[in-house]
């Protein structure tokens, strides 16, 4: 990990850009925090869309997790950003274009091909940006897990021990074998679904929360569409995570 910028933001916060290998990404850490007590670590999911234009809201959720205690970080997900375009997954992403412009089903091979080929590379990347991370000074467990892409924090729970628990947002495409991998998460589980959300299939948010092996799991549905979560959501999302991973 090298780091190559550092600045503060809103006072108390240090934030730290880096890079692993070729993959971007963000540290934020309370800046007044001493490395002798190490504080848990919130890693940030976002959407492939880019950190620059995710950054707003990534940061956001940063500042609430520092003012909480916690680190965050977040990392440029595959074919995302400055990151290599990936043909294969904008080719899908152009069919699901079609296929919902013309008011026809989704069908599996499309999801597939849009989805699967990101859980499977931006997983390892997530797990060796952890190894990075808690290896730093003031930094340590236990490790949570918050937003979507929700097939990827549902295979970073089922396969990284070192995820205590997550906090996973519904409103993407799920792939069948996710529903089979999602029946090895046993961390507790905070599930935010927007009721209305218009590019989500909201029964097979229904189903993979049906899936979860997690004995201790809830499902907080809110009504509005995919960025009109509420602030008190939010804050739920945000005790959940206090409460499971700050002893």
């Amino acid at each position: 990990m090298r780091f190559t910028s550092e600045h503060r933001i809103d006072g108390d916060v240090l934030e730290r850009r880096f890079t692993l290998g070729d993959i971007p990404g963000i540290l934020w850490t309370p800046a007044s925090a001493p490395s002798s007590a190490p504080v848990p670590l919130i890693l940030l999911g976002h959407p492939p869309l880019g950190l620059h234009r995710m950054y707003p809201r990534l940061a956001e959720r940063a500042r609430q997790a520092v003012a909480d205690g916690f680190a965050a970080a977040t990392v440029e997900l595959p074919g995302s950003g400055d990151r290599p375009r990936w043909p294969a997954v904008d080719r899908a992403r152009a069919d699901l274009r079609r296929a919902m412009e013309a008011g026809e089903p989704v069908g599996d091979e499309i999801v597939d091909a849009l989805v699967l080929p990101l859980v499977d590379r931006a997983v390892p990347e997530w797990r060796a940006a952890l190894d990075a991370l808690l290896d730093l000074p003031g930094i340590g467990g236990p490790v949570g897990y918050s937003g979507g892409v929700i097939s990827i924090g549902t295979r970073l729970a089922a396969v990284e021990p070192r995820v205590s628990a997550a906090v996973l947002f519904a409103g993407s495409l799920v792939p069948r074998v996710i529903f089979e991998e999602a029946r090895q998460v046993t961390v507790p589980l905070h599930v935010l679904l927007q009721w209305d959300d218009e590019g989500n299939d909201r029964q097979a948010a229904l189903d993979l929360f049906d899936a979860f092996g997690s004995e201790e799991k809830t499902l907080h549905a809110n009504m509005g569409g995919h960025t009109g979560v509420p602030q008190h959501a939010g804050d739920a999302a945000a005790r959940f995570l206090t409460r499971h991973l700050r002893p």
